[in-house]
């Protein structure tokens, strides 16, 4: 046996249980949850109404499109806001800057259960706002609560320092040399970013909307506490199909189904990467 054989070999073996652990833990649950999302659940036979359950039922299709509008208005709100922010702190020389650049990731660091709750103590139609407001003689009722908007509000609350984080690490990565010399040759401060700060940050900007996109698929804390009865997010759905209807072939569909959405975003991320090690090369 040669010696290049013999060191793939044990490589190979190290590689292993790692490889197999993925495989019992990721893989073989995705396999099993898409095959049971084709099978009748009474007669285990091959059928698509499972499926089609979720794209006829009026119910159901609101819950998917209502959840996609919670998820692109979060993505377009918070990478407009982070973005704006990490310019803020990327460029901005100042106590202010600084202050905020320590600050602005404590959210991150709050439990979501106890964030939603400090929340809806303070936007609730009885909270801390309605309060205030009842003793300058004004009954505000901001009716956030079991509304879109206000889950929308809370997941800006997570999703923005996280989008600002990653895209305040790739505009650091932008060498001042070439801002200051863009300057020096005449080019206006609009010209430099559209030229040549948003160009070279586009990617990171990319990548933190696929992943806020991806957290808020799936998201069940912030609907379950502050969502309504109807539509649902699905996160929410799959709870109810899979706990309180014990219907686990629907629920395996659904899973499939959000595993889909995330993929189109998954698809984006991957194009991104792979469009600049073209660029690299």
């Amino acid at each position: 046996m040669s010696k290049s054989l013999k060191r793939n070999l044990v490589a190979y073996g190290l590689v292993l249980p790692a490889f197999l652990v993925v495989m019992m833990t990721v893989a073989y649950p995705i396999v099993l949850a898409v095959i049971q999302s084709f099978q009748d659940s009474k007669t285990g036979e091959f059928t698509l109404d499972n499926y089609t359950y979720f794209f006829t039922e009026p119910a159901q299709l609101k819950n998917i499109l209502y959840t996609l509008y919670v998820c692109l208005m979060t993505v377009a709100i918070a990478i407009v806001v982070a973005y704006l922010l990490a310019l803020y702190l990327r460029f901005v020389k100042s106590k202010i800057a600084k202050t905020i650049g320590t600050l602005y990731l404590v959210p991150r660091f709050v439990p979501a259960m106890c964030a939603v709750y400090a929340m809806i103590t303070i936007i609730r139609d009885s909270g801390l706002i309605n309060r205030i407001g009842l003793v300058f003689g004004h009954d505000v009722k901001l009716g956030l609560m079991y509304h879109a908007n206000g889950m929308i509000m809370m997941n800006l609350w997570f999703n923005i320092p996280f989008a600002a984080l990653m895209i305040t690490a790739g505009l650091g990565a932008i060498p001042d040399s070439i801002i200051e010399g863009a300057r020096d040759v005449g080019a206006s401060k609009f010209k430099v970013f559209t030229s040549m700060i948003l160009p070279l940050s586009i990617k990171d900007v990319v990548v933190a909307a696929t992943f806020v996109f991806m957290s808020n698929v799936g998201s069940f804390t912030t609907p379950y506490l502050m969502g309504g009865s109807a539509p649902k997010m699905l996160g929410i759905a799959l709870f109810d199909q899979f706990n309180k209807y014990l219907a686990y072939n629907r629920s395996a569909a659904l899973s499939v189904i959000m595993f889909l959405i995330c993929s189109v975003s998954a698809g984006v991320y991957i194009y991104t990467n792979l469009k600049e090690n073209e660029w690299e090369k």
